[in-house]
C-alpha cells in the first residue's frame, strides 16, 4: 500500500457476524463520511455458532447506541456471568471463571493474597465465596445493578445477530449487494486490491477492503497472500461439531465447557433452545465417535442437523496488508473455549475504526494495528493453551500430549510467576484481567506457594472481620437478586417462533 492513501469508498466482503459487525460500526460511526458497500451471498452459509460472548460486547453494543432489551428479544439472547469448568483439572472436578472481581484488592497486590494468608490463619471458605458474579451464576440469578456492579456478557444467537445488525447497518446507509465472489482483481502498478469481481463480471471498486470470508480468507490470503503461522502444536483441536436442542430446564446465566479424553464439549443455553458443540482433536477421535459422543451428552433431541467443522488454531501474520484488512476469521481462529471469537472481531473493527482519522490510512498506523492485534492473538492463545497445558489430566493420549508439549515463554513465565509469588500482571490492555488468570491457574490446580507481605499487615481480626464482610455483602447481594430466568422473561422474552 501507498505511504499514505485517501479512503473513501470502503468494501466489506462476506457477511455473517464479521461483516455486519463491521458494517454497523462503519455505518453509525463514520456516516456519510465514507461509501460503504458489503457484498455477501445468501448461497454461502456462515459457521454461526458464537453463541457465547464475552463483556467488551455489553460496550460495543452501548457505542453503537443499541437498546440493550431490543438487541436481547431479537437474538434470543440470555445474560452470561462466566463459564463452568468440569473435568479440566481431573475428572469429577469443576472450577469457575467469571467476569467478575473477586474481593477487594489493595493498590500492592491482589485479593488472592489476602485470601491466602486467610487460609493459613485457618479461613477455609473458597475463594468462590468472595465473588458476587459466580455465587450469582451458581445460584442461577441475575439482575443489572446500580453503578454496573454486575460485569456480564450475553449468550446469543450469531445469525440473528448479523441479522439485528444488517438492519441497522442498512438504516445507516450501507450498501448490501447479493452476490458471490468470483475473483479479487489487484491493481497491476501497487499491488493492492483493485476491485471485487462477482460471477457474471460485475466489479465493485473500493479503496480499502475488508475481508469478512471466514476460513476461506479469499483477499487477504487468497489475493495477497499474507501468511499464517500454525498453532496448532499449542491448541491442538481442530475439529468441532454443533446442533441445537430445546431447553428442557430453565437457562442459566453461565456457560459450560466440559472436558472429555479428546477434547471438551459447550452448552450454552438461549432463551427457548440450548447450543451444543463437541470440541476434539481428530488425531484420537474420528467423527463418527465425536458425533456419537454429542449425541450422548445433550439434553433433548436435536432439533438441527449436525454441522461439521474442520479448523486450524492460527493467526494471519499480517492482519492488514495492503489495502486489505482481516476481520474475523479470516485473520486467524481460536477454539471457542473463552468466547473470544465475536470479541476479536470487535477489536478489529474498533480498532480499524480508530485507525482511519480524516479518512486517511498512514502505513504507521497499519504496523500498529498488525502489532495490536497480534498482541491481543498471542494473549489469548496463552490463556487458552493454559487450560490443557496446566492439569492433573493423564489418562488419554491427548492429555497426556497437552501435558508434554512444550508452551510459549510468555505463558511459561505467567505461570511459573504465580506459582512463585501468587502474583499476575496484566500488560499493554490484555483482555483477560488478573482475577481471570488467578481463577483459571487455581481452578486447573496451581497452589502458590507465597504471597504478598501486605496481606501479613492485618491483624487476626481485621483479617477476619474483612473476608467476613466481603461474603457478607455477595451472599446479601445474591439473596436480593431475581431468577435469571424470570429476569430475562420480564426485560426481553422473546416468542419461541422467533427463534432461528
Amino acid at each position: 500500500m501507498n505511504e499514505e492513501k485517501h479512503v473513501r469508498r470502503i468494501v466489506i466482503a462476506g457477511g455473517g457476524t464479521a461483516g455486519w459487525m463491521a458494517a454497523a460500526a462503519i455505518a453509525r460511526t463514520l456516516g456519510p463520511a465514507v461509501e460503504l458497500t458489503l457484498v455477501e451471498s445468501e448461497a454461502i452459509g456462515t459457521i454461526g455458532v458464537g453463541e457465547s460472548t464475552i463483556p467488551p460486547l455489553v460496550n460495543f453494543n452501548r457505542l453503537l447506541g443499541i437498546n440493550e432489551a431490543d438487541f436481547m428479544r431479537a437474538t434470543q439472547a440470555t445474560f452470561k456471568l462466566g463459564i463452568l469448568f468440569d473435568d479440566w483439572k481431573d475428572v469429577g472436578s469443576r472450577y469457575f471463571h467469571s467476569f467478575g472481581l473477586t474481593g477487594k484488592d489493595h493498590w500492592s497486590a491482589g485479593f488472592q493474597h489476602f485470601w491466602m494468608h486467610g487460609r493459613a490463619k485457618g479461613h477455609d471458605q473458597p475463594y468462590d465465596d468472595y465473588c458476587l458474579e459466580l455465587v450469582a451464576a451458581l445460584d442461577g440469578k441475575f439482575a443489572h445493578l446500580p453503578d454496573d456492579r454486575m460485569n456480564y456478557a450475553y449468550q446469543l444467537d450469531s445469525g440473528l445477530y448479523a441479522r439485528f445488525l444488517r438492519r441497522m447497518a442498512e438504516k445507516d446507509g450501507t450498501k448490501r449487494i447479493e452476490g458471490r465472489i468470483g475473483r479479487v482483481e489487484l491493481d497491476a502498478e501497487s499491488g493492492d486490491i483493485a476491485a471485487l469481481v462477482l460471477d457474471g463480471d460485475r466489479r465493485i471498486e473500493g479503496d480499502i477492503f475488508l475481508d469478512c470470508t471466514g476460513f476461506r480468507a479469499l483477499l487477504i490470503e487468497g489475493a495477497l497472500h499474507a501468511g499464517f503461522d500454525d498453532w496448532t502444536h499449542w491448541l491442538p483441536c481442530d475439529s468441532a461439531i454443533a446442533l441445537q436442542t430445546p431447553n428442557v430446564r430453565p437457562p442459566v446465566p453461565y456457560t459450560r465447557a466440559m472436558a472429555h479424553d479428546a477434547g471438551w464439549q459447550w452448552r450454552i443455553p438461549l432463551q427457548h433452545r440450548s447450543g451444543n458443540g463437541l470440541v476434539y482433536c481428530s488425531r484420537y477421535l474420528d467423527r463418527d465417535a465425536a458425533l456419537e459422543r454429542l449425541l450422548g451428552n445433550i439434553e433433548g433431541e436435536p432439533l438441527t442437523e449436525p454441522n461439521f467443522l474442520r479448523f486450524t488454531s492460527g493467526v494471519r501474520r499480517r492482519q492488514w496488508y495492503r489495502n486489505c484488512v482481516a476481520i474475523g476469521l479470516s485473520g486467524g481462529f481460536m477454539e471457542p473455549l473463552e468466547s473470544t471469537s465475536i470479541h476479536l472481531i470487535q477489536r478489529a473493527v474498533l480498532r480499524f475504526v480508530r485507525m482511519l482519522p480524516a479518512g486517511r490510512v498512514s502505513a504507521r498506523d497499519v504496523a500498529e494495528f498488525n502489532d495490536q492485534q497480534g498482541q491481543d492473538m498471542e494473549q489469548i492463545r496463552d490463556f487458552l493453551v493454559l487450560h490443557y497445558k496446566v492439569t492433573n489430566r493423564r489418562d488419554s493420549a491427548f492429555w497426556r500430549q497437552c501435558a508434554d508439549m512444550p508452551i510459549p515463554d510468555s505463558l511459561t513465565q505467567k505461570i511459573e510467576l504465580f506459582r512463585e509469588t501468587g502474583r499476575v500482571f496484566r500488560r499493554n490492555e490484555e483482555l483477560f484481567a488478573e482475577n481471570s488468570w488467578v481463577q483459571v491457574m487455581m481452578g486447573q490446580g496451581i497452589e502458590p506457594q507465597s504471597y504478598h507481605p501486605i496481606a501479613t499487615k492485618l491483624r487476626d481480626d481485621e483479617l477476619e472481620k474483612l473476608l467476613a464482610t466481603i461474603r457478607g455483602q455477595v451472599s446479601d447481594t445474591v439473596a436480593k437478586l431475581p431468577e435469571h430466568h424470570a429476569y430475562v422473561a420480564r426485560y426481553c422474552g422473546a416468542e419461541a417462533a422467533e427463534a432461528a
